[in-house]
């Protein structure tokens, strides 16, 4: 545990940027297994929840979460599975 007062505060602050990371990851993970789901099942909403999983991608790549060419490939798989379904 740190003794510094500034030390102390950074242990604070790491852990309210971890908890907004953790939350924005898990949104991101749900975003994309509600649209890889429906793309499986052939829903009538794939479209929506295709677009939706993107702009969560988009958003973890503003937000540096994901680097820029790891979310350009998320969206391409997720693209290319969508197409090939029809």
């Amino acid at each position: 545990m740190p003794n510094i007062k500034q030390a102390k505060k950074r242990v604070k602050i790491n852990a309210k940027k971890a908890a907004r990371n953790r939350s924005a990851n898990t949104a991101l993970k749900t975003a994309l297994k509600k649209a890889y789901a429906a793309i499986e099942a052939n829903a009538a909403d794939k479209a929506e929840l295709a677009a939706a999983a993107e702009k969560k991608i988009d958003q973890a790549v503003a937000k540096g979460l994901l680097h820029k060419n790891n979310g350009a490939r998320k969206k391409a798989a997720l693209a290319k599975k969508l197409n090939a379904a029809g």
